[in-house]
């Protein structure tokens, strides 16, 4: 018997009942508990006696291990990084993984360009070679990464799905095969943890990073990441107290070390403990885990797969079901998106994205049937 999807939690936020808001891939909306515990978070601050040397470690501390739950095993603490963004995780990715003249970084065109500058400055500056693999014609992403892996290949910089559409990324497949010829695989999660499954353990990459502000519900600038054990001893991009062992002992930092505090913690960003957004976070990865990923991800794939039916009533098309996120939907219209189409449905109160050639719709649990039929009106009508 077929479980029932997760109903509607619109409940949870502050979603007025005219505003379909189906654009989580852009920004989400904050869950009302987190909202709460960073107002909390923040009036503390008006006390700052209240706040203690414990305290800066002890929050980064909850988080990186709801993060390593939420990734799954082999995943521990030890393995999390806190970071302000994605940015900054590649950065760390980038700075520790060695390129040689002649070597190659393959990278998906068309991709988030944070993932792509970073590795574009750094083959630049080492004389490799960044590779951008163009779009193929029949959506089949992973074909295209596995044809490029040769022999010169260093590393590959990768979602797990596209941004643009929701094309899928098998990592798993790409993983094994970079493996095979001694390359590194560096994730960009930001577009799929939280609301699509990864089995980290068949994946195995050597640097994932997920910023938090879009499927994990949580602030804008911090994200995490996840540093494989065989990437612990590397060199971090910046150099702060708090990463330092003993740091706990704020009457001797005037006494400098040059060891780290244990595993991927070194990586961490300068003031790491926020006691503004590190709260909201957290209450936002006891969402997720309360609900489930798989079953996030089972939910909001009939939800895309009904808005994709829809569509093509309409005369638009999408990335094939089998090439594509569950929790993502990319309309493609056969002269290309309508000028001006996204802010007329604003103007209608239905919220989505326009990225690259694509509408992007991208519902969550706070979405209704109801919000489907207006995209769908409004679609029919353009």
């Amino acid at each position: 018997m077929s479980r029932m999807p997760i109903p509607s939690q619109r409940h949870l936020f502050d979603i007025p009942d005219d505003v379909a808001y189906l654009n989580c891939a852009y920004m989400s909306p904050l869950p009302l508990a987190s909202a709460a515990a960073g107002r909390r978070a923040i009036t503390r601050k008006t006390q700052p006696w209240t706040i203690t040397p414990p305290d800066f470690f002890a929050e980064p501390e909850v988080a990186r291990g709801l993060f390593a739950e939420l990734l799954g095993r082999p995943a521990t603490r030890d393995d999390i990084a806190i970071v302000p963004a994605e940015s900054y995780g590649m950065a760390v990715a980038c700075h520790n993984i060695p390129l040689r003249p002649g070597q190659r970084v393959l990278l998906l065109d068309e991709e988030f360009p944070s993932t792509i500058y970073g590795w574009q400055a750094r083959a630049e500056a080492t004389g490799a070679e960044a590779l951008l693999l163009p779009r193929p014609a029949d959506d089949d992403w992973t074909r295209v990464v596995l044809e490029a892996i040769d022999e010169r290949t260093a590393v590959a910089a990768l979602p797990a799905c596209h941004w643009t559409d929701g094309g899928v990324v098998d990592l798993t497949r790409i993983g094994a095969r970079l493996r095979e010829v001694g390359a590194a695989l560096v994730v960009d999660a930001t577009q799929s943890l939280g609301a699509m499954p990864l089995d980290l353990a068949a994946v195995r990459p050597d640097f994932l990073v997920a910023a938090a502000y879009k499927w994990l519900l949580g602030p804008y600038t911090l994200g995490f990441l996840y540093v494989a054990p065989h990437r612990h001893q590397g060199t971090p991009i910046e150099q702060n107290w708090i990463t330092r062992e003993g740091s706990e002992d704020f009457a001797g930092l005037v006494q400098y070390h040059d060891r780290f505090q244990p595993g991927a913690r070194r990586y961490d960003m300068g003031e790491v403990s926020n006691f503004g957004i590190l709260p909201v976070a957290i209450e936002s990865l006891r969402q997720l885990l309360a609900w489930g990923v798989p079953e996030i991800y089972r939910s909001l794939g009939l939800r895309t797969a009904a808005i994709a039916a829809g569509a093509l009533d309409c005369g638009l098309t999408a990335v094939p079901a089998d090439l594509r996120a569950g929790h993502y939907l990319g309309l493609r219209f056969s002269a290309g998106v309508p000028a001006g189409l996204a802010a007329r449905l604003a103007d209608a109160k239905i919220h989505v994205s326009v990225r690259g050639n694509a509408l992007r719709v991208t519902p969550h649990l706070w979405n209704s049937g109801e919000d489907v039929e207006r995209l769908l009106r409004q679609l029919s009508e353009r």
